[in-house]
């Protein structure tokens, strides 16, 4: 597997495994085979596991600490915090307090089995604390060598530049696909590469859109939270997934899948895209789209094949105004 730089001093694989559908929102998973492809992951590079305290709340940070306890030196594991979530699982909002992100760290911390994080992401900006202070209390984990490296996610150039000058950032996780291209648009893109921050591109494959797994809303299982959201309605759906059909097409020409074509469209621009799968199949034709080089021709052909004027439906939740902290 590839490798890559994000931030000053965190080599990372190309492409990452999210692990969130392991536990959480998209219906029901099988625990034997999710372990079985957490440890795959490590086993051909892909052993850079993201997860976060709010999937299950708890759960996929146990199930990581399960599957991946006894290898642990061989994985960059990164987690999330700022949804303020009680020990049995009540969740009570965003919580950006220094109070707060320490108790939080320390929780994951026991949940993972370990005794450091490799990347500690804010999950979400709180905007009752300033982010100054948010970002003083991940600096002290690192200073107390809890945490090696901090992030932010989803998160404005505005809020990104006041961060960073607290502490330097690693990354700033966001949504980035072709169904997500926001960061071009605001900014946030340039304001990462101007000041060296890695970003990793969490659904880099539109929801599952831009896969074969999913062709129809009759794909998703009738618990999973994706048919709740705007761009997952069926009117919506049916323009979507024909603006997919078009990537579809190139995806062909070139003798790749079309999830393959979208990750390595996301890795020609500098991300580190973090799928998410829990099947080992799946994972396996998700990273050979690190091998899988376009050339600037083919980035601004895939992009004009699904111009995202004409996606239909917003990205995510209907409160989310792009530019803003999330």
């Amino acid at each position: 597997m590839k490798t890559t730089m994000i931030g000053d001093s965190l080599r990372v694989p190309a492409l990452g495994l999210g692990a969130m559908g392991m536990s959480a929102f998209y219906g029901s998973s099988d625990e034997k085979e999710s372990i079985a492809t957490l440890r795959h992951a490590v086993d051909i590079g892909v052993n850079f596991i993201d997860t976060a305290e709010a999937y299950g709340p708890f759960e996929n940070e146990k199930l990581i600490g399960r599957a991946l306890g006894d290898r642990r030196s061989e994985v960059i594991l990164a987690t999330k915090a700022s949804t303020e979530t009680d020990d049995d699982g009540t969740i009570r909002g965003r919580n950006g307090t220094p109070e707060y992100i320490r108790r939080a760290a320390d929780r994951s911390l026991r949940h993972l089995g370990t005794d450091y994080i490799d990347l500690y992401y804010l999950h979400r900006v709180d905007p009752q604390v300033p982010i100054e202070e948010s970002v003083g209390a991940m600096a002290g984990l690192v200073a107390a060598g809890k945490v090696r490296h901090i992030g932010l996610s989803e998160a404005s150039s505005a809020t990104i530049r006041r961060a960073h000058a607290v502490h330097p950032l690693a990354a700033v996780q966001s949504e980035y696909s072709l169904f997500a291209r926001d960061l071009q648009h605001n900014g946030e893109k340039a304001t990462l590469d101007e000041l060296g921050i890695g970003l990793v591109a969490f659904s880099p494959l539109g929801r599952g859109v831009l896969t074969e797994g999913v062709r129809s809303l009759d794909d998703l299982a009738p618990d999973d939270a994706r048919r709740t959201l705007p761009r997952f309605q069926p009117e919506a759906f049916a323009a979507n997934r024909r603006l997919v059909q078009q990537v579809e097409a190139i995806a062909t020409e070139l003798g790749v899948t079309v999830a393959q074509l979208a990750l390595a469209w996301v890795m020609a621009d500098g991300a580190v895209p973090i799928p998410g799968t829990r099947r080992r199949t799946r994972l396996d034709e998700n990273a050979a789209a690190a091998d899988i080089v376009l050339s600037p021709g083919d980035v601004a052909r895939i992009a004009a094949a699904l111009p995202d004027a004409d996606i239909v439906g917003t990205r995510d939740y209907a409160e989310i105004v792009p530019g803003t902290d999330r």
